[in-house]
């Protein structure tokens, strides 16, 4: 096998990105022999440019021997394209990278679920409950979730992996040693101590702008699907559905409020024929029969974030109070009553229509929309919230359900 110090040197070489480098390696076969490689050599290959000309000219190996150091001081692995652990997914992509670093232990990415979670940086509330939420929810049901790392829905979503149990590929746009945002250092250890962190670029290349969409390609490739939850038009999100959608990966999208911009590219695109879900089982659900030893269905409910819940557990304790005793016996203590008026306080206008259009017994979302005059989107954007809160329980086929009786009091 090459050394690998002609790896990093052909994958640090300034402005040669990795459609050059993989045309090179095709041309001459390994990394050596593009090395060692003359200036005619190199002018023979069609498409290859001057910059990448007068880059290729260069043969000091000292950048890529203090990459070589800094990955072996810090505990960093390399893994080529050649390699027979390089991921499939990836190297079957259009341009993959040709170098791979990594920190942890990378799972078998062939043989996992693998999910992408991508979403706005400038999430609202409700995209950070989603997120997480579905980040739990994949990881629960034995996804491997693949996550950018970044703020918002990244971080989010590799935060509900976490608190599941489950795994987490971190993706990021520079250099191992360096983290961004710098408040997710203890995310970054937690993600590198239970799965990995794999960038393209060598140890102490920093953060750039136009890594990030490089960044992108990554995560869609070692992912058999990607979830976008909330982006906005203008949003990487999206570009890494786009890649998604290139590389041949299914692509899913969380409905949104339709008035809120934060939701306008995630929704277009369930216009555009993404699959529309509202929880990590419905996309775990879709790769049952394709992995089914990774995939498990039990019966344990996602636990809600601090704020929801101290907000449920003060609700609850209000309405316990408020149950007649009558309703307590007849119910013999197994269904908890919420009173209507203070239902209404709490919801939005939306929620507390569909909490109406789904009554005593469970709907099915056709009949919801139709009975509570809203349009599909804010039904699935509120049902979505509901579920969070935990005042409704989705079951399969699409049927709700709530998870109290209306105590309809005068």
């Amino acid at each position: 096998m090459a050394s690998l110090k002609y790896w990093v040197w052909l994958s640090t070489r300034p402005g040669v990105g990795a459609g050059a480098a993989n045309r090179l390696l095709e041309w001459f076969g390994t990394p050596e022999q593009v090395f060692f490689a003359d200036e005619k050599s190199y002018a023979d290959i069609p498409s290859l440019r001057k910059n990448d000309l007068a880059a290729l000219g260069d043969k000091n190996l000292l950048a890529a021997k203090k990459a070589l150091e800094a990955c072996e001081e810090n505990g960093y692995r390399i893994v080529t394209l050649f390699d027979g652990d390089y991921p499939a997914r990836l190297r079957n992509i259009p341009d993959p990278p040709v170098v791979l670093y990594v920190r942890g232990r990378l799972p078998v990415m062939d043989e996992e679920a693998a999910v992408a979670v991508v979403g706005t940086r400038s999430c609202t509330p409700y995209g950070t409950k989603a997120a997480e939420r579905m980040g739990y929810e994949l990881a629960r049901h034995g996804c491997l979730v693949v996550s950018g790392l970044a703020r918002g829905v990244d971080s989010c979503a590799a935060l509900g992996a976490l608190r599941a149990g489950g795994r987490v590929v971190g993706v990021i746009g520079s250099g191992l040693d360096i983290v961004y945002p710098p408040e997710n250092g203890q995310l970054f250890e937690d993600v590198a101590s239970t799965g990995a962190i794999i960038s393209e670029y060598a140890p102490g290349t920093p953060v750039a702008g136009e890594h990030f969409p490089q960044r992108n390609r990554i995560m869609s490739g070692v992912s058999v699907g990607v979830a976008v939850i909330e982006a906005p038009l203008k949003s990487g999100a999206l570009i890494t559905a786009s890649h998604a959608l290139e590389q041949g990966r299914d692509v899913f999208a969380l409905p949104g409020n339709v008035d809120s911009p934060a939701c306008e590219g995630s929704n277009r695109l369930l216009r555009e024929g993404a699959v529309p879900v509202m929880s990590g089982k419905d996309i775990a659900e879709e790769y049952e029969g394709l992995y089914p030893d990774k995939i498990q269905f039990g019966r344990e409910k996602v636990p809600l974030g601090a704020q929801q819940a101290e907000r449920l557990v003060a609700g609850v304790s209000a309405r316990k109070r408020q149950k007649p005793a009558k309703k307590e016996i007849d119910n013999d203590n197994t269904v908890e009553y919420i009173d209507l008026v203070r239902l209404k306080e709490r919801l939005s206008a939306d929620e507390f229509r569909i909490i109406s259009a789904i009554g005593p017994h469970a709907r099915h979302i056709d009949e919801i929309i139709g009975e509570s005059g809203l349009s599909a989107g804010a039904v699935l954007s509120a049902l979505t919230m509901l579920e969070l809160d935990g005042y409704v329980e989705q079951s399969k086929g699409k049927y709700f359900k709530l998870l109290y009786e209306i105590n309809k009091v005068d």
